[in-house]
């Protein structure tokens, strides 16, 4: 079935609002493919005669799986257009996701879980590249912010799903509904989203000149320093979601019942600060935002470190902690990510996977420290969470300092001469 493409110029307020959605929905089965299956965790560990923290395993395969993904999926977006390597990848994470329900170990369902990564992924890449496609500049966070409003659900939800499942039927069942729900995706895929961008035949896919496109986008100084920034800030929310069953299942010895509260209302703080991150951008730039969120970030991390290296963790101390540094993370993930998209247009298929390919690198390590470290104590996972907010400041602070002439609150970013030029050299 031929598409034909649109522009943005040419497209009404609500098909973008309807596009909107299905974008969300992509995204969104990224977050539900992690949080379904985390109430099972226990489950799936005693079929398998393993420890729970040895199910964290196929977390981390999955994030390499989406990282290595992103990379595979910019340059095939950029030469094919945005729908037809998305519509290959919902079709690999349907089989593959089926084929994890008949998973017999812990390495079959990694290595399965690897592979529903390389197809959930195609929704996150062309989520970015369809939103830098069809909206200004100027807009791009915030429409981000309602890919965040809309993929927040899926923790909200996916825990409790997750765990009505497994208390009344079991674990295998997950992996079909995440497959049924990826179906209904390929449908809205097919019948409502356009084709945002014209493929582009010369580009190239051949291992060389891909590296190459990649290397020369990595050298761009505000994507390497806020890509770096947003890995960072991935890798605090992705420790944070491998750590969950740890820490509130076993820990803190709660129920499956209260597990999908608690986390579900963390997840709710992660919606929470991407909505009121579009408020803000009304009134400040969105480098303003970030530089104030990555020192708040700074903040509660370091004050978490404190308070379980020196004291015994408290529930009420530790799940607050928690809740404020999903918030922020709500504000940081749409903002950082459009700083580092901002500079590329011809690009920005490839820009947007290799944003989230460094993301998932970070991610990957942090769900690999968490599954080997995070097994007795909560000190490792605290001081993780610390660095990451550290480090993601130093990146921006460095931006700030080098290229925003040292000011915080400098005029609007888009306007800043490094930028400027960057946009011409693109055109």
């Amino acid at each position: 079935m031929k598409v034909k493409q649109v522009d943005r110029e040419n497209i009404s307020k609500g098909r973008k609002t309807s596009i909107i959605i299905v974008l969300g929905t992509l995204i969104a089965i990224g977050p539900f493919s992690i949080d379904a299956y985390l109430p099972a965790f226990q489950q799936i560990a005693g079929d398998f005669k393993v420890d729970t923290s040895a199910i964290g395993f196929t977390l981390t395969t999955y994030f390499i799986g989406i990282g290595l993904g992103q990379l595979a999926y910019g340059p095939l977006m950029d030469r094919y257009g945005r729908r037809r390597p998305l519509i290959a990848g919902l079709i690999l994470y349907i089989v593959t996701s089926i084929a994890s329900a008949y998973a017999w170990d812990v390495n079959s369902l990694a290595t399965l879980r690897f592979f529903s990564a390389l197809g959930a992924c195609a929704g996150m890449v062309a989520s970015k590249a369809i939103v830098r496609d069809l909206f200004d500049e100027e807009k791009v966070a915030e429409v981000l912010s309602w890919l965040m409003l809309i993929m927040g659900i899926a923790p909200i939800i996916a825990p409790s799903i997750g765990g009505f499942i497994i208390k009344y039927y079991h674990w295998d069942m997950i992996f079909y509904g995440l497959a049924g729900f990826a179906m209904l995706m390929l449908s809205n895929v097919i019948f409502i989203l356009p084709e945002s961008s014209r493929p582009n035949l010369a580009t190239s896919l051949h291992p060389v000149p891909v590296l190459r496109e990649y290397w020369t986008i990595y050298k761009d100084k505000a994507f390497f320093l806020f890509s770096t920034a947003r890995g960072f800030v991935i890798g605090a929310l992705l420790g944070y979601v491998a750590a969950a069953p740890f820490i509130f299942l076993e820990y803190f010895n709660m129920g499956q019942d209260y597990f999908a509260i608690i986390f579900g209302s963390n997840a709710a703080g992660l919606i929470a600060g991407s909505q009121f991150n579009r408020f803000f951008l009304k009134r400040y730039t969105t480098f303003q935002i970030t530089y104030v969120v990555s020192i708040l970030l700074l903040i509660v991390t370091c004050f978490l470190l404190i308070h379980v290296s020196f004291f015994d963790p408290i529930f009420w101390i530790v799940y607050p902690s928690l809740f404020l540094m999903m918030t922020f993370i709500g504000f940081q993930n749409p903002n950082v990510t459009a700083l580092a998209l901002q500079p590329f247009t011809k690009r920005a298929g490839s820009a947007s996977a290799f944003v989230g390919a460094v993301s998932m690198i970070f991610g990957s390590f942090a769900s690999w420290f968490v599954s080997s470290y995070v097994t007795v104590s909560l000190f490792p996972l605290a001081m993780m969470l610390a660095g990451c907010a550290i480090f993601g400041h130093v990146a921006i602070e460095t931006f700030r300092v080098k290229y925003a002439r040292g000011y915080a609150f400098a005029k609007a970013y888009l306007k800043h001469p490094y930028m400027s030029l960057k946009r011409e050299n693109e055109n």
